[in-house]
């Protein structure tokens, strides 16, 4: 035991040093679950009057998302929940803070169809 104890002191010291100069990087033990699953993007399709326009002429849908979502993200999402194409995704943040999207469905897909499978219409 008595021959460890210098040893114990470098390590200790070279530990100390570590952690002055930020050698060491903490890591968890368990990763941790996606914190924007496609669940959580996706928050509430808008029927307002304007977005029921949008649906009708335009072929798109209008969703308030997650502010923390990117256009990637919710394209995903929309295919994985609904299974739909996005042709194009354009967002916008509202002055009350929440995020909104409007997705444009690929010409194959009616906007209409999707609207009334996910039940807003």
């Amino acid at each position: 035991m008595v021959a460890n104890a210098p040893s114990d002191k470098n390590k200790a010291l070279a530990a100390k040093k570590a952690a002055l100069k930020g050698v060491n990087v903490r890591r968890k033990a368990v990763p941790h679950m996606p914190r924007l699953d496609q669940y959580k993007v996706l928050k509430t399709p808008l029927n307002t009057e304007s977005a029921m326009k949008k649906i009708e002429e335009n072929n798109t849908l209008v969703f308030l998302v997650d502010v923390k979502a990117n256009k990637r993200q919710i394209k995903d999402a929309l295919k994985k929940m609904y299974d739909v194409t996005a042709f194009k995704v354009n967002t916008l943040i509202r002055p009350d803070g929440n995020k909104k999207a409007y997705i444009k469905l690929t010409a194959d897909v009616d906007a209409l169809d999707v609207a009334n499978k996910i039940g807003f219409i």
